[in-house]
């Protein structure tokens, strides 16, 4: 029992547990009290988890108030560790899909996911002359490869806009912090290549000359990976691109640099103090979301259609919902880990932030593994979103109680949202109970925490503290706190929470949440230099994240309107392993029904790399 721990929790067996809609499992709303933390106050707190007894009492204190005793270390756990979230193959009968041969090149599959997408673009020169005749409507990855083979714009012409924009974004008056690096004459190199590509009639595939924003917890040369450090980058050499990173060169995108990230990714925020906090392109004024806010960030401001970044925790779908852009994350080893910083080994992976669902789908189609064999995973199959309209009986998983703790307009525009599916598409809302959220929630970060100070252990336990910041310093003050027992504990509730997963996808297609509780909230000033500690806002940013990660489940957001202030708010999908070409057609579907209903806001930062003057002046 820990010190000043409440009685522990004795659970049940999981086949006893209730997962109906009238279940009596009781829901547990994070109960956060903390007062937000920033500034002076950041450092005194770090100061003090570092001495050698207080910071055992406090943090015994902490971990006393936030159940972690009570829900993890000192339960009684009927279920043996799940160690992994590595899903084994199994048979998914998912309707209006394409098969794609196992044996394609990058730039193969990318043209097999062009195939199932809606002819609905409009001719080069239509585009550009008016993109938005119904209001703001994003560049996608069809749009910039259309102008170029139609000869109205060019990568490097492009890639100059590109430069002048990060330029634009990074001075004084914006002070956006999208990017850590990003090296012009490597830019204006690619895009030099590119060009002459499609003047030989002769480019890779649709995503050739298309500008990637890599988030700097992947390798990408000639960068370093920092993770956003200011120590990482040196201590670990990057010496070759991630897998992700190689597969997009192939397929002839333009390595646009490596985009800003809460340190460590230990944080919701996207504030960095060493490399600049991540601001919102709608209000600069408001934090773009962790961990990959620069990824998010850039998208949401145009500086390109695609993003790669890293999900942990939901580091990939929080800032996709604040920044109002789709965020995508595949069945862990759907997409391959090589390359990527090993913070979180059995949690973490790579993921996509995209201007559209159809972008979503090629980038997805451009990375994904499939170098395993058969056994460990199912082929690919890509939607054909041209059939979407076509699929009836599609049920979607809803636990009100979890659903409805969030704001009220993100409450209001997510249940509308499901209504309009429920009225274009016929598709059918079941009502389930997921227990255990907080359990969930409290078993992630033990194993989180634990995997991240033991992957850094090399650096961290030979290196100056005063090299990380203050907001991470005391999270790697807990991380450390927590035992063998804390993590053998999480594991054995991670097992739990696939079986409960495993029953639910019995009977319906996926579940559906809002992405966040909260939408963006204001940067402070006194934040900026030391990180914060917001424990009220973070707990609601990673409310219904958590799933995806725990249990390697795939999982989309997308945004489905606005909040009274203009912030965008962001709807989820979570589905069965392996069930990415469903979970596309739920989220294009829900993005088609949003667009008929209200048109996209314009963000208050945004740049048309495509611009119109420069064709109709």
């Amino acid at each position: 029992m820990g010190l000043f721990s409440s009685p522990a929790k004795v659970y049940k067996p999981a086949a006893e547990v209730d997962l109906g809609p009238d279940s009596d499992e009781h829901y547990i709303s994070p109960n956060v009290r903390a007062p937000r933390v920033a500034g002076i106050l950041v450092k005194l707190l770090a100061w003090v988890l570092e001495m050698p007894v207080v910071g055992w009492i406090v943090l015994s204190v902490l971990k006393r108030d936030n159940l972690v005793y009570k829900l993890v270390s000192d339960a009684e756990i009927p279920e043996p560790p799940l160690f992994t979230s590595i899903h084994t193959w199994q048979e998914i009968a998912e309707q209006n899909v394409r098969l794609t041969k196992p044996d394609l090149s990058p730039a193969e599959r990318v043209q097999e996911a062009v195939v199932c997408l809606p002819a609905h673009l409009p001719e080069p020169a239509a585009a550009l002359a008016d993109p938005a005749p119904a209001g703001f409507r994003r560049w996608t990855v069809r749009d910039f490869h259309r102008a170029y083979s139609a000869g109205q714009t060019t990568p490097v012409m492009v890639a100059r806009r590109f430069l002048a924009a990060v330029k634009e974004c990074s001075g004084p008056d914006l002070n956006m912090a999208l990017f850590i690096s990003c090296d012009a004459d490597d830019v204006m190199r690619q895009a030099e290549d590119s060009t002459r590509r499609y003047q030989q009639g002769a480019p890779l595939s649709a995503m050739d000359g298309v500008l990637v924003a890599v988030k700097d917890e992947l390798d990408c040369l000639p960068y370093p990976t920092t993770g956003g450090t200011r120590w990482l980058g040196a201590a670990r050499r990057c010496e070759a691109d991630a897998a992700c990173v190689a597969q997009l060169r192939a397929c002839g995108a333009v390595m646009a640099g490596k985009a800003n990230m809460h340190e460590l990714g230990a944080g919701t925020s996207g504030i960095n103090p060493h490399h600049g906090s991540t601001r919102n392109p709608y209000c600069l004024a408001r934090v773009s979301g962790g961990s990959s806010g620069g990824s998010a960030a850039a998208v949401c401001a145009g500086l390109c259609p695609v993003a790669l970044g890293a999900d942990g925790g939901g580091s990939v779908r929080m800032p996709a919902a604040l920044c109002g852009v789709v965020g995508f994350k595949p069945t862990a080893g759907r997409l391959s880990n090589a390359g990527l910083l090993p913070l979180n080994w059995t949690v973490g992976m790579p993921g996509i932030l995209a201007a559209t669902v159809e972008d979503a789908l090629i980038a997805y189609a451009a990375v994904v593994d499939q170098g395993k064999p058969g056994p460990l995973q199912p082929q690919l199959n890509l939607p054909l979103l041209t059939c979407t309209r076509s699929m009836p009986n599609i049920r979607l998983a809803k636990y009100a109680k979890w659903f409805d703790d969030s704001s009220e307009d993100i409450r209001s525009l997510c249940g509308k949202a499901l209504q309009m599916l429920r009225a274009q598409y016929g598709w059918e809302t079941v009502d389930v109970t997921v227990p255990e959220i907080e359990e969930m929630r409290l078993a992630h970060y033990v194993t989180m925490g634990s995997e991240c100070t033991a992957s850094l252990a090399k650096y961290l336990d030979n290196m100056s503290k005063s090299e990380v910041g203050w907001d991470v310093r005391i999270g790697l003050s807990a991380y450390r706190s927590f035992s063998s027992r804390d993590y053998l504990n999480a594991q054995r509730l991670r097992c739990r929470q696939m079986y409960f997963h495993d029953r639910i996808f019995e009977t319906a297609d996926a579940i559906v949440a809002p992405m966040t509780g909260v939408t963006a909230y204001p940067l402070q000033e006194d934040a900026l230099g030391t990180g914060e500690l917001d424990y009220i806002n973070g707990a609601a940013l990673v409310r219904y994240s958590i799933a995806g990660n725990f249990l390697g489940l795939p999982a989309i957001t997308m945004p489905v309107g606005y909040d009274r202030g203009g912030l965008p708010v962001g709807l989820q999908f979570i589905g069965r392993p392996w069930s990415e070409a469903t979970l596309l057609h739920l989220a294009y579907a829900m993005q088609e029904a949003c667009a008929a209903r209200e048109h996209r806001r314009k963000p208050k930062v945004h740049f048309d790399l495509l611009p119109r003057e420069d064709y109709y002046p």
